[in-house]
Parts: C-alpha cells; sequence; structure tokens
C-alpha cells in the first residue's frame, strides 16, 4: 500500500483514539474539521487522526494535541457540509508528526511512520494470545448488553498486535491509558499493560455485576424502576454507611418539633417514608414532597401570642383610622371584649355590609392591628369553583391547597384576622359552588376540623378572627348569611367626607405627590365643594382621585416655578378638574299643585326626588313616565285607586272616566323602582285634584296599601340626609322608621323636623291640610255612585 507524502489534512479527535487495524465510526461537525474532510476527499481519502489533550477546550495550537497519532483511510460518508459529515474510518498505521501548519481553516501535518517491535520470542507471544484472548472473553461476559458478537471476533482473532489494537479500542479504558497504549512501540510492553487495565476493568465490572445481583434477588422484576435508588443503596450498604437521608432526617425533626395532631402525624410521617422509597426523578416524589413541605409549613399550634384585648388602646385605633362609623366602632369594641373574657377559644365571623369605597376592608387591618394579630386578605370576587377554598384533591396533576390553608400558611399563624373580601360575588360553575364551601369555613360547629382536599387531614380554623365584606346581601345564599353577624355601614355625610378627606386624605396624597406641608393649601369650602359637584358616591374613593388630580396641579405648578404656598381656590376648580359632574336635587324654588318631593335611596346615598303630576281630558288612563319599575308602577295605581274612593268627600261631582292622569319622576334617564315613593304619588295626585300646593319645605317618603295605611320603608338615614343637604326643613315618614332618627347625625336631626304618620288621612292633612273621616276604601260612601249605563 502506498502511503501519501507531504502534508495531509488533521482531524482532532475528542474522547476517543483509534488504532490500526480497527474500524470506527465518527461525527464530524466543527467548521476547521469538516474543511480538512473536504480536502481529504480531494487526497485519496487519507487523513490523520490525533487525539485532543483536554476535550473540553477547542485546537488552536498544536501543542493541544497528542503527537502520536494514526494516519487512517475514508470508508464510507454520510451526511453534507451544513449539517455534518457521518464518516467511517480505518486505522491503517501509527504515526508522529514532525511539521505542523494551518492553511484554509484546517489543519495539516507531516509525518513519520512508527513500527511496533516485536521483543518477544513465539512462546510467550502464545501465551500473550491466549491471556489475552481468556481475559477480554471474561470481561466481555460481564457487560449486560449482548456481547456475543465480539466475543467471537476476540476467540477468532491470531495475531497479538491485532488483538491488543482491537481490545485497546473497545474496552472502556481512560483516554490517557488508550493514548498510552497507541505511543508504546513495544508489543510485549504493551500487550502486559492492556492486561493489566482488562484485569482492573473486570474487576469493576464484577462488583457492578454483583450490585445488579442482589437488587434483582431483593425486588424482582416488578420493580426495575428503583433501580438507580436501590443501586445507590446497596453501594452505601458495601462501603458501611446506610443512614437516613439529610432531607428526610430534618422532616422527621420538624415533625417532632410540630407537636402535629395524631391524624396530621400519621400522614406526615407515612409521606416521610413515602418519600424514602421514591427516587427524585419519579413524578410522584415531588408530588409528596411539595405535600410534605405544605402540610409542615401550616401554623398547627402557633399563635400571635397575644394574650391581653387593651379596649382603650382598640379604640384609639379604630378613630386614628377611621372617621366617624361610631356605631360600627361600638359594635366592634362589643366583640373585642367578648373576645376578651373568653381569651380568643373561638374566633368571631362578622359580615361588613355597605357600598364600595366606605371602609370595609381597611376596618379589617384596623381590627387586626387593635388585636396584636396578623392581618390576611382573600379576594373571593369571581371564585367559580369549590376547589378554590377547599383545594384539590393531590391525584390531579398540578394540584393545589385551597386559598383558606395558603392564607394561614402566609400568615404563619393560626389566628390572625381574616378578611374575606367581596364574598357576595362568588358565582356557581361548572367546577361546584364555593359559597356552599364556606359553610364549613365559617360555621363554629364545623370549622375545628375544616377538611381542605389537598391537605387530607382536618386543620383547626377556630380561632381565625374572619371578617366578610360584600356590598348587597343579594349574592349570599341564606345558610352562608346565617353563620355571620352583619354589620352594615353606611354612607358617610358630607360632614364625614370632609373630615376625612383633612385628616386622611389630604395628607396621603400630598405625600404620593411629593408635596410638603405648607406647599398647598386647600380650605374646606374647596373640599366641600368638591365632594358636593364632583364626587357621588357612598365612600371616599372618588374624592381621594379627585385630591390626587388637585395634588398632581400643584406639583405642576411647583416644577413651574410658582410660589408657594399654593392657594387652591373654588374658582381654579373647573381648570384643575373640568366641569362640574353632579349637582343634586335641591328645593324648588315655587310650589304648585301636583308637584310634591319626595326622597329616594341610592347605593351612593339619598336623594330628592320630585313627582310631578297632571290632568288632562281623556278616558280615564293613567300614563306613568320616568323609567319606573313594575312596584313603583303598583303604587302609582295604589294611589289613584284610593283617590277615586275618597274623591266624593270634597269633589262631589267630578268623573274620572272624563280625564287622564300622567304622572312622572324625573329625571327621565335615570331608573326608578321602590314601595317607597307611594305617600308621594298619592299626595301629587290629590294636590292636582284639589288644586292645592304642598309646602316647598316639605318632603315625604313611605308605602302606602289599598286599606290606606303607611307602612315601613328603608334607607331613612340616607334619605333625611338627602332632604337636609336640599334644603328641606319638614319631612314625613313612617310612624315605624321613628326608631330610625336615632342613626342620624347630630347637625342632621337637630335642622329637620320629622313627622311620623300610620294612614294617608294624617298624610293628606299634614301636606294639604286635608281633612275626612276614614273610611274602607272598598266601601262606596253614599254621595258616590258608580257610573251605571243608560239604555236608550
Amino acid at each position: 500500500m502506498s502511503f501519501p507524502t507531504g502534508f495531509v489534512p488533521v482531524l482532532p479527535l475528542k474522547n476517543t483514539v483509534l488504532y490500526p487495524g480497527v474500524s470506527q465510526a465518527l461525527r464530524v461537525g466543527r467548521e476547521k474539521s469538516l474543511k480538512a474532510l473536504q480536502h481529504a476527499f480531494q487526497n485519496n481519502n487519507w487523513i490523520l487522526t490525533f487525539t485532543q489533550i483536554d476535550p473540553s477546550r477547542n485546537v488552536e495550537k498544536e501543542s493541544d494535541l497528542y503527537s502520536v497519532g494514526t494516519l487512517v483511510r475514508i470508508e464510507s460518508v454520510r451526511g453534507n457540509p451544513e449539517s455534518g459529515y457521518h464518516i467511517v474510518v480505518k486505522g491503517v498505521n501509527r504515526v508522529k508528526r514532525f511539521s505542523w501548519k494551518h492553511t484554509q481553516n484546517f489543519y495539516e501535518a507531516e509525518f513519520e511512520k512508527l513500527e511496533d517491535f516485536r521483543n518477544l520470542d513465539q512462546v510467550v507471544e502464545k501465551t500473550l494470545l491466549k491471556s489475552l484472548k481468556d481475559l477480554s472473553v471474561e470481561t466481555l461476559k460481564l457487560f449486560v448488553a449482548q456481547s456475543q458478537p465480539v466475543i467471537e471476533a476476540v476467540e477468532g482473532a491470531e495475531d497479538l498486535q491485532e488483538l491488543g489494537y482491537f481490545v485497546s479500542a473497545h474496552a472502556d479504558f481512560p483516554l490517557n491509558e488508550k493514548q498510552g497504549l497507541l505511543e508504546n512501540s513495544y508489543l510485549k510492553e504493551r500487550s502486559m499493560q492492556i492486561l493489566s487495565l482488562l484485569q482492573s476493568l473486570k474487576e469493576n465490572l464484577s462488583v457492578q455485576a454483583d450490585i445488579r445481583q442482589k437488587l434483582n434477588t431483593k425486588f424482582g422484576q416488578s420493580q426495575r424502576q428503583q433501580i438507580l435508588r436501590e443501586q445507590l443503596k446497596t453501594i452505601k450498604e458495601e462501603l458501611g454507611e446506610n443512614g437516613e437521608g439529610k432531607a428526610q432526617e430534618q422532616y422527621l425533626k420538624k415533625i417532632e418539633e410540630l407537636n402535629l395532631p395524631t391524624e396530621a402525624l400519621e400522614l406526615a410521617q407515612a409521606q416521610v417514608k413515602r418519600l424514602e422509597e421514591l427516587t427524585p426523578s419519579s413524578p410522584e416524589y415531588h408530588v409528596v414532597k411539595n405535600h410534605l413541605d405544605f402540610m409542615l409549613g401550616l401554623p398547627w399550634n402557633k399563635s400571635s401570642g397575644s394574650e391581653e384585648i387593651n379596649l382603650d388602646e382598640a379604640q384609639k385605633i379604630l378613630d386614628e383610622d377611621h372617621n366617624g362609623l361610631e356605631k360600627i366602632k361600638k359594635r366592634i369594641l362589643q366583640h373585642l371584649a367578648v373576645y376578651r373574657l373568653t381569651e380568643g377559644k373561638k374566633g368571631s365571623i362578622l359580615l361588613f355590609l355597605g357600598p364600595p369605597g366606605v371602609g370595609k376592608t381597611s376596618l379589617g387591618q384596623s381590627i387586626a392591628r387593635a388585636l396584636g394579630r396578623k392581618y390576611v386578605r382573600a379576594s373571593l370576587g369571581g371564585i367559580r369553583d369549590d376547589a378554590e377554598i377547599r383545594g384539590h384533591r393531590r391525584t390531579y396533576i398540578g394540584a393545589l391547597p385551597g386559598r383558606i390553608l395558603s392564607s394561614l400558611k402566609k400568615a404563619g399563624e393560626k389566628d390572625p384576622v381574616f378578611v374575606l373580601d367581596e364574598i357576595d360575588k362568588m358565582t356557581r360553575g361548572f367546577g361546584g359552588d364555593p359559597a356552599s364551601s364556606m359553610l364549613e369555613v365559617l360555621d363554629p360547629e364545623q370549622n375545628t376540623a375544616f377538611m381542605d382536599h389537598y391537605l387530607d387531614v382536618p386543620f383547626d380554623l377556630s380561632q381565625v378572627f374572619f371578617i366578610g365584606t360584600a356590598n348587597s346581601l343579594d349574592g349570599i345564599p341564606g345558610p352562608l348569611l346565617d353563620r355571620m353577624e352583619v354589620i352594615e355601614l353606611g354612607s358617610y355625610t358630607s360632614k364625614e367626607k370632609l373630615e376625612i378627606a383633612k385628616k386622611h386624605l389630604l395628607e396621603k396624597q400630598m405625600k404620593e405627590h411629593g408635596l410638603k406641608s405648607g406647599q398647598i393649601e386647600i380650605n374646606d369650602e374647596v373640599l366641600t365643594f368638591v365632594i358636593n359637584r364632583y364626587t357621588r358616591e357612598a365612600g371616599v374613593r372618588e374624592l381621594q382621585r379627585k385630591i390626587a388630580e388637585i395634588c398632581r396641579w400643584a406639583s405642576s405648578s411647583i416644577v413651574k416655578g410658582e410660589v408657594t404656598p399654593i392657594q387652591v381656590k373654588v374658582s381654579q376648580l373647573e381648570e384643575i378638574l373640568g366641569q362640574e359632574k353632579f349637582s343634586f336635587e335641591k328645593m324648588r324654588a315655587h310650589s304648585m299643585p301636583g308637584v310634591v318631593a319626595g326622597l329616594a335611596w341610592t347605593p351612593v346615598g339619598g336623594d330628592l326626588l320630585y313627582i310631578e303630576s297632571a290632568l288632562m281630558p281623556g278616558k280615564g288612563q293613567l300614563t306613568l313616565t320616568g323609567q319606573l319599575g313594575d312596584v313603583m308602577k303598583e303604587s302609582a295605581s295604589i294611589a289613584l285607586s284610593l283617590l277615586k274612593s275618597r274623591m266624593a268627600f270634597f269633589n262631589p261631582g267630578f268623573d274620572f272616566s272624563k280625564f287622564d292622569f300622567h304622572v312622572h319622576a324625573p329625571a327621565g334617564a335615570t331608573p326608578k323602582d321602590g314601595p317607597s315613593a307611594g305617600v308621594t304619588l298619592l299626595t301629587s295626585l290629590a294636590s292636582l285634584l284639589t288644586a292645592r300646593s304642598v309646602p316647598i319645605d316639605r318632603a315625604m317618603t313611605g308605602e302606602i296599601t289599598l286599606a290606606g295605611a303607611v307602612l315601613p320603608v328603608g334607607g331613612i338615614k340616607e334619605k333625611l340626609m338627602a332632604a337636609h343637604r336640599g334644603g328641606i326643613r319638614k319631612v314625613l315618614i313612617p310612624k315605624f322608621n321613628e326608631k330610625d332618627l336615632k342613626n342620624l347625625p347630630d347637625e342632621v336631626r337637630n335642622d329637620l323636623e320629622v313627622h311620623g304618620v300610620e294612614h294617608i288621612d294624617e298624610v293628606l292633612k299634614w301636606a294639604l291640610d286635608l281633612e275626612f273621616p276614614r273610611q274602607d276604601p272598598l266601601v262606596l260612601s253614599p254621595p258616590y255612585q258608580p257610573h251605571m249605563p243608560v239604555d236608550h
């Protein structure tokens, strides 16, 4: 065979050594290697292979490669330059390079052939050959994989040199040992070195085979998936280092420290034992570990440690955080007093009911401060799956605990103040009814053993101080509402809003906008104007936003160089906040028949509601406008029926069949409903029929019946505050509602003259000074006869 001369392309090798007479498959992908390979294709497929000294580094210079390598011939090629080549090469001769150059993006080298020295006689050679064959076959039989073809190749070898190269190429020797065998030119010494390396490999494989045998005997074929874990365990047994893992020891130590209830203790210990049997690569391992971490992270016995409740301090905290709400504060302090006497053995369950922005959630924070406990909040708005409350069962992929226990884990205490925000906005979905799951949470008789599906053992919630917040009772199921004590928070008066703005909102917004004390001045007149003309709400959120706008305007003015303090005036508000958005209904300047002031309740407070009536020729029809609801329409029909039954007393000749009535309630774009406008509708029609006007400083509210009774209505506080704000000074209400007057602010109660009535006769006497004997409206009076058709 003719060998190439001169410079030959070089192919650097990683983690392998090629030997003469041995074929081997290689993958070529590095840029310089691809260039060298393409050059070799043009030169009869000859190429030099040298092994890298450090496989982790790229070849940059000649010293990165061993000096002794192999001249090889490329036998087959697959692939292309873009994706790389898969080639099969066969070693031809050992070589040593003596010249090196880097051209055209690949390496080339000149070489000299290295010949083997057969420094042994024929007897020694045969002995070494037999020893190498026997040891190779014994070693191959220890491999788990099928090795019969390789055994047959070894047994068929007749040349010591060829067998030595074959064994060196296929045995799992260290890379430096393989390179040493290639560099050794003496056949006897190289053969002895191969035998020594092969004997070490055989012993190593024998130990591994023993480990596998022990595992197969101990577990059998059904538990092969745990082979890696058990191999490690068997190795520890061989080394005398058998012991529990550090993680398991930490879990057991924590379980002992927590003093868990019996059921939880048994589950925790079972989970630790299960964790020991699983491998970290097993999916179930992480499920068990996450469950253990959650279980041991819960505050089973850790409480706030706050033993004494100082009611005076609690009163001070509530006054600092909230202006007004005296009735609410009183009830909260009563609960705290009971809590103190019972030593907190059971938590309270309250429901703060009221419109947005009146301080329901922040009251929970104040209670937490007063009790010296952690504050936890969970928003329940929009929840439609009961798993959000109870958690998912661990059999599901991605299972998580419910919000109740997750929040307690974050709090780190078993007795926090827990605010369940927007509890009225939970909805039923395909995943179940979360409101039903809340029954167990909020029932003092059941929550001592609350069962979260993820935790899977009972947890005691009895010491948690639960506070629910809601805007309306409509969205709360009856059984759930029955488990909570409702504390109703009404809307703030304008005076209360003014005090809140001065004591809390203004200071907060100045701080957030970088304004210091003395840089801006906002007087009471400006704040009152903003409250009445730019906001219409029960709470103070919109007021806070408007104050923030004023502060931004002031900050901008200061940055532009205006002199401080900047005084905000009412005349500047249109420039700062835009045009006025709201105007409350005021007492009208003139009275006229058919126009009467009523009182209405809205979610953002009360308002004046004028009822206007008109009479025209017609056929006795009643027209109602102003987006009135069904209940209000029925009240108008009742009012007209009551007047028809009494008309004979003050206008005997009036024929209802010849006139139409039109009743209107401005503003027409605002929907209105409810029975509380009954007395107003009655008075408006009576005023129209008698041509008498109701004094302009009077307003009224109340439901009427067909028997003439005046029934109680709701929202008295808000309605009377609206009357006071609109300039009304005399108000008529149902007699039963007089008990609600104690809830009025002093400035409103002292300025109003409130008259309570039980019957419509009292209403007409008070409003129109009409008097007639009380009667059953279903019995016709003698002067009045029904219209009978006459036969002509």
